[in-house]
């Protein structure tokens, strides 16, 4: 870890936590936590999914007050039973699952329970400036009169971001803050939190990613299973202490960004698994750019190729016009196995054996009021249910074997999925999609969300599904991440596919200047034209 000087102990801390504990149904989530936050320090919260960072800061923002233990203000006690009552005192947090109300405007969702107003009427056309002004700093162009459901997952969290620095915070709680951003947006952030730290504010910080942390941490504090490991200055913690202290054991190796799979061998007389020739996905507004524009690629069974892209490179929109989401807007010739498959909906891509993990589990990936069990076999219950007839014991079984195969730690099977950790919650989405037995797997952001552990866990189950037969296209915002995965590597560039590398050749330099619309590239793909 970087060496950074900490705050001085002479200085008093912002906020000071003694002794916090929580339960959840008699289940403890948080065992006699202590935890401080001194002016202008980044303060990283570390730990597994499940070790209890999110309910920790979620009781220091007012969301939980149903708890043990203390919370100092410069020294003064205070229990916050809302939100509202900790920004009033300046503490803001910007969690992980976004709290935009999707049909509400940009604007009236940065100035929600906080709006700016004279003699009791709203200053709308203030309101509107304010708005721009903070969304300038995160560099966001966008109509704040649109609503924020039309907008991609990386500008809601953007807007997010510009709703917490709106509130003047003395204490910002940061809850996986990149987990949807591109570089350029992630490198923007950092810059703003850097600024703060300038400020004289504290920022608690919580992220799965190690050059995050290595980048931004003046001081770490551990959690594993609800109770503090350790608190020490980032500059004497090293990465392989880190991931001991979180964890409990010596994960070996698997950081380094190496693959440990040989490059697959394709049979000489199999077709392609999948292949699209001149795939486009049209503008839902008229005469709009297309978010897809005339893309061809193939995967073979068995072969993992990974999707790099910005935001607003189309991605996205590419898996999700694949699995039928937006109807007849999607044209172009899918193949499978050889043969044309017309999908205009999800039910006739999973008819087809084409499966969609999508980059936001909270909103279109899981049913969070439904049971672990009803998640799990969502999408296969017309096989589970014949002629309409429910088979629990069936039901039962099939969640069973997948929460046993993916280590899946939940209360029972039938706990709500919004009470399970990030991670978790993440592998009964894909189980979902593993049940229905996929060719083709299409994953965005696989990861999103997910600690180290967790992570080399979902690493080691693409490999496993690769080796079985399945067809993978992944997206991730992680490079390491991506160069590690993928056999093979297609850039996109506003909605079309700008370069393909081989894992020979790619490196992170060359598919970023793809990614970015550069014509210099080591390998252009060979079926369009590179953009200009």
């Amino acid at each position: 870890m970087p060496n950074r000087a900490i705050p001085a102990e002479s200085k008093p801390p912002l906020v000071r936590m003694v002794g916090i504990s929580k339960r959840f149904g008699g289940v403890p989530a948080l065992q006699e936590v202590s935890f401080e936050i001194y002016p202008g320090e980044v303060h990283v919260l570390a730990g597994e999914n499940g070790a209890g960072k999110s309910t920790l800061v979620k009781i220091l923002a007012g969301v939980y007050s149903d708890y043990e233990g203390t919370i100092e203000i410069e020294g003064k006690p205070v229990r916050f039973h809302s939100p509202l009552e900790a920004a009033a005192q300046g503490i803001v947090a910007i969690h992980q699952e976004l709290s935009l109300v999707p049909s509400m405007s940009v604007v009236d969702n940065l100035f929600l329970g906080t709006p700016l107003t004279s003699a009791g009427f709203v200053r709308q056309r203030d309101q509107r400036v304010r708005a721009k002004a903070l969304l300038d700093q995160l560099g966001v162009e966008i109509d704040v009169d649109r609503a924020v459901e039309e907008l991609p997952l990386a500008t809601q969290q953007l807007i997010e971001i510009a709703k917490a620095l709106g509130q003047k915070a003395r204490v910002l709680i940061m809850d996986e803050p990149t987990s949807a951003l591109s570089a350029p947006e992630v490198e923007r952030l950092f810059r703003l939190i850097a600024d703060l730290k300038a400020r004289g504010c504290g920022v608690v910080y919580i992220t799965h990613r190690l050059e995050e942390i290595e980048r931004l941490a003046d001081r770490i504090t551990v959690l594993r299973d609800g109770r503090r490991v350790q608190t020490a200055p980032a500059s004497e913690v090293s990465t392989q202490m880190l991931i001991h202290w979180m964890v409990g054991r010596e994960l070996e190796g698997w950081w380094a960004g190496e693959s440990r799979r040989a490059q697959p061998v394709r049979a000489a007389s199999a077709p392609p698994r999948l292949q699209l020739e001149n795939f486009t996905v049209l503008s839902r507004r008229h005469g709009g750019r297309p978010p897809v524009d005339s893309v061809s690629l193939s995967v073979e069974a068995g072969e993992i190729v990974g999707i790099a892209g910005l935001q607003g490179s189309g991605a996205s929109e590419l898996l999700m016009g694949l699995f039928g989401g937006y109807g007849r807007l999607a044209r172009g010739t899918i193949r499978l196995n050889g043969k044309p498959v017309t999908i205009h909906s999800p039910q006739q891509a999973i008819a087809n054996g084409i499966a969609l993990l999508t980059n936001d589990r909270k909103a279109t990936g899981l049913v969070l009021s439904l049971s672990v069990m009803a998640n799990i076999t969502l999408a296969d219950l017309k096989r589970l249910t014949p002629f309409g007839w429910r088979r629990p014991r069936l039901e039962r079984e099939v969640a069973t074997y997948w929460a046993n195969r993916l280590r899946l730690q939940a209360p029972s099977l039938d706990a709500p999925v919004d009470t399970l950790s990030g991670g978790n919650q993440q592998k009964v989405a894909l189980a979902k999609w593993l049940q229905t037995r996929p060719q083709v797997l299409l994953l965005d952001e696989p990861t999103r969300g997910v600690d180290v552990a967790a992570k080399r866990e979902i690493y080691e189950l693409i490999y496993r599904w690769a080796d079985e037969g399945i067809a993978i296209l992944l997206i991730t915002s992680e490079m390491p991440e991506l160069l590690m995965l993928s056999d093979r590597i297609v850039a996109m560039h506003r909605g079309r596919i700008t370069a393909e590398f081989t894992r020979a050749n790619a490196s992170a330099d060359a598919i970023l200047a793809a990614a970015m619309g550069s014509s210099v590239v080591s390998s252009p793909h060979p079926a369009q034209e590179r953009m200009p």
